[in-house]
Parts: structure tokens; sequence; C-alpha cells
């Protein structure tokens, strides 16, 4: 069905811009960008490769890790909660776009910021969704588990990671597609290699199937993200469900 509705929609937009005459400088065919995303395709492999890094460099290393282990402190402790969630929503308030000048003075132009963006983007959502997992604990099971001795630690470890598990994977998924939007707002405010840096140059020369190849690039790097993230969420989740596994 997905295929079946793009095929769909590229067909209606191929004919829009034939029988209402638009100009390309405004709404390119599908085939035309289809045509530029060919002639062109070392050049944007090229440009998502820098894009891809830099959404998937703090994914394992710093953005997943530090997010559920904010989520556990959170949801395992209502002091940390209700001091520190409040100012986690007031961060998660301000554009991020706001952010990327700021980021510039402070480490330069390049990758970097690009890096911080999509981290400070797709942090967030991580945190939230640990932090429910959490407590969506029973109390009557908490009573149960102290009844039989167990430690809040023990209660923590045995109970509380494996209930979070798929609250992880769940704000994972949302966090990849997050993060291409933190990385290509960076690169197109202040960056100087990346998808959104080769979308910026192409708009300001009117090319426009460029501008838009760029957009179906980031288009098909979410997608490819979030499958990997849905393939690893049903290996190690798969006890999560019954029937059916949400992919």
């Amino acid at each position: 069905m997905p295929w079946l509705f793009l095929a769909g929609l590229l067909i209606v937009w191929e004919l829009a811009c034939i029988v209402f005459d638009i100009p390309e400088i405004i709404l390119p065919r599908p085939t035309r960008v289809f045509a530029v995303f060919v002639a062109r395709f070392d050049i944007l492999m090229a440009y998502c490769f820098d894009t891809l890094w830099t959404t998937v460099v703090g994914l394992p290393a710093g953005r997943s890790p530090a997010g559920f282990l904010l989520g556990l402190a959170i949801g395992a402790s209502p002091f940390i909660y209700s001091g520190l969630y409040p100012l986690l929503i007031a961060f998660n308030a301000i554009p991020k776009v706001a952010l990327v000048p700021i980021l510039m003075i402070w480490v330069g132009v390049g990758s970097l910021p690009a890096v911080i963006t999509a981290f400070v983007i797709s942090f967030f959502p991580i945190v939230v969704n640990v932090a429910t997992g959490l407590a969506t604990i029973e109390p009557e099971m908490r009573d149960v588990l102290r009844s039989l001795g167990a430690s809040r630690t023990e209660i923590l470890t045995k109970v509380g990671i494996p209930r979070a598990m798929p609250y992880l994977f769940a704000s994972l998924k949302v966090a990849i597609t997050l993060a291409f939007i933190g990385s290509v707002i960076a690169e197109t405010v202040g960056g100087n290699n990346g998808i959104g840096f080769l979308m910026l140059s192409a708009s300001a020369r009117n090319d426009a199937p460029t501008t838009f190849a760029g957009l179906f690039a980031i288009a098909i790097m979410g997608v490819l993200m979030y499958a990997v993230c849905a393939m690893v969420e049903k290996r190690m989740t798969r006890w999560a469900f019954r029937g059916e596994i949400v992919s």
C-alpha cells in the first residue's frame, strides 16, 4: 500500500504540473526530479553521507545512553522529576533554529553545530518516553516485589528497565527523524557541507529540481534509519508484544 500510494501521488503531481503548466522553478515534475537525482547521484550521495554522519554519530554514543539514563533518573525519582522535568520542557520549547547561531559562535562553522543540533532536537523524546515507561509500573507490582524482598534497585533493573524498552525504541524511531531535521536546519543556517547546504545552494540558483532531489534523499535516509531501528526493536522487545509485532 505505501508503494501504491506513493505511485499515485507522483502521478497526480506529474499530471498537475503538465495540465496547469506549472513553471519548473516553482514545482518541478517528478520525472525531472528523478532525472536530476540520477544525473547528480554521486554529488547527492557525498552530501547525504555528511548529513547521515552528523545525524547518526551521536545516536549510539551519546543521544540514546544520555536520554535513557536521564529518563531512568526522572522516572525513578520524584525529587528529580519535580526539579528537572519542568526545565526540560522549557528548553524543548526553544526553537532549535535559534540555537544554531549560538553554536556557531561557540564551536565554529562545520559539522559540529549540526551534530549538537541533532542531539538537542532528538534528546527530549527519549527522556520523556523512558520516564513514561517507568511510570507505567503498576503500584500492585511494586508492592508484590517489595513483599518478596526486592529493593528499589532490583525493581528498577528487573522490571523498570525492561518495561521502558518498548518506550525507548518508540522514542528512538521519532528521534531519528527529528535528528535529520536538526542536522538539515544547522546545515542550511550555517553549514558548509551536508544535504541542507546543497539544497540552500541550489535554491539560491533557482535550481528547484536539485532542491527537490535533496528532499527526496532526506526522506529516503529517514525511512531507512526508521527501518533499521524497527528491526532492532523487533529483536530486543519481541516479548513486549502479543500476536502481531509493531514495526
